[in-house]
């Protein structure tokens, strides 16, 4: 599962989320960043919180974190937890990397692939020597323990596709339709023809919740507003029947005016909401479509805070 960083929840709130769903059995947590915490601090926190779920910390935006920066913020994690420690890397949005961070959000498929070059050498223990485009760094070696751990590459577009097929050991993918995953898996294993290399397991994080209040559509919803124009992410959402809206969201509308444009079907199109039936149906749907795993992003509210009842309806079946 992922923490979902809902904005309009207590921030501290994701650490309750972490706690059950590693007591829940679920293998897996992400842990990211949007505007409330630090993604490495956060992991501190939840490794001592939790027991057995492995961490994986990202997507990292590879314009905001450079590769020293990630890996140090990596070994740390191992080093002073214990824990095995995964990092997945993107591109995020020019909102994030050109306005809050002052960065260039600009030829992200070259940064992504020289960025994924260094980490990987860095992570493994070894020096990047990375002189590119975009990306450069020489000479620095980690002094912590090294974590050794598969590299993930956040991907949507053709560019950010292929660098996955030739450097990923997974990759993710976010906000898809089945039949948008399907074809952005289709991709994967033709670039990875190209590369000569094996097809990595695809994942896809997916909004999550079990019988869900309207309060807990309408925060979904929310959600979507700042993807409606960006790159990827309209063409998918003009796919599935909202070209009206994106071209609107094109037009820098303010984004209340947005928000009340958006259908709740398209909710329901890149989300798992219904009862567990319904939610169950949708994630063989995924499967059909040739995603391999999938971690749920349980939405918070009053009537389930924290998520924990979605987690507990979906939660891994024993042996």
């Amino acid at each position: 599962m992922s923490l979902g960083l809902w904005q309009d929840r207590p921030a501290a709130e994701v650490v309750r989320t972490a706690e059950v769903a590693d007591a829940l059995g679920y293998g897996e947590i992400w842990i990211g960043e949007m505007a409330t915490f630090d993604a490495f601090a956060l992991g501190a926190v939840v490794a001592e919180r939790t027991v057995r779920a492995a961490l994986t910390i990202g997507p990292l935006a590879v314009a905001v974190r450079d590769p020293v920066m990630i890996a140090m913020g990596a070994g740390s994690l191992v080093e002073l937890t214990g824990r095995t420690v995964n990092v997945a890397l993107g591109s995020s949005s020019p909102v994030v990397v050109e306005q809050w961070h002052g960065r260039r959000h600009e030829r992200t498929a070259v940064a992504l692939a020289e960025s994924a070059t260094a980490v990987r050498a860095l992570l493994a223990g070894g020096k990047a020597d990375v002189r590119g485009e975009v990306i450069s760094t020489r000479g620095f070696r980690l002094r912590t323990r090294t974590p050794g751990t598969p590299l993930t590459i956040a991907a949507f577009g053709r560019g950010a596709v292929r660098v996955a097929a030739e450097q990923a050991d997974r990759m993710v993918i976010n906000l898809v339709t089945p039949k948008s995953a399907a074809r952005l898996v289709e991709m994967l294993h033709e670039q990875c023809r190209r590369a000569g290399r094996p097809v990595p397991p695809v994942a896809v994080w997916l909004a999550t919740i079990v019988d869900p209040s309207w309060a807990g559509i309408e925060q979904l919803r929310r959600g979507l507003v700042s993807y409606l124009s960006a790159p990827g992410y309209a063409e998918m959402f003009a796919e599935a029947g909202c070209g009206d809206v994106v071209r609107f969201a094109r037009t820098r509308p303010h984004p209340g005016e947005l928000l009340a444009a958006i259908p709740v079907e398209l909710v329901r199109q890149v989300s798992l909401v219904g009862d567990e039936q319904t939610v169950r149906a949708r994630l063989a749907e995924y499967a059909s479509a040739g995603v391999d795993e999938v971690a749920l992003v349980p939405g918070s509210g009053e009537a389930d805070p924290a998520g924990l009842a979605t987690l507990t309806a979906l939660a891994p079946k024993g042996p």
